[in-house]
């Protein structure tokens, strides 16, 4: 299946700090979902986590996820982006430092100083294949 393309209007939303809704697929089949920053690049998503969270596990189990796109200002405004996950730890860093600064404006260890414990950082990256909604 071919990798569906976002609108101006829909890139535009995630190029702001919107935060979005990640679904993964439990191992019983049920969802779960998490708040997280994303950005863009080009029609692809990328989100960062770390090793041992749970959406993290699933993904390597089942790599199918659905994100929801709500901009706080415009809850009537919205995207279901259905689509595919790869993950690599390269770039993970790298990855959550510049999400911080989208954010928060800081780096991420200013914004989370706890995370000098964290388990190494996954770049998630999803490509879409339906877009649905209206954005």
């Amino acid at each position: 299946m071919a990798a569906a393309q976002l609108s101006d209007d829909l890139k535009q939303v995630l190029d702001s700090p919107v935060f979005v809704q990640l679904a993964t697929i439990q191992p019983d089949g049920s969802p779960q979902v998490s708040p997280v920053w994303v950005k863009r690049d080009g029609d692809e998503l990328l989100i960062s986590t770390t090793t041992d969270r749970r959406k993290t596990l699933n993904l390597r189990r089942d790599p199918r996820v659905s994100v929801v796109v709500q901009p706080a200002d415009s809850p009537y405004t919205y995207a279901e982006i259905r689509g595919t996950a790869t993950l690599t730890t390269e770039g993970g860093p790298e990855l959550i430092d510049e999400l911080a600064q989208k954010y928060v404006g800081k780096n991420y260890a200013e914004f989370n100083p706890s995370s000098a414990q964290d388990a190494e950082r996954v770049v998630v990256r999803v490509t879409p294949r339906k877009v649905a909604g209206r954005l």
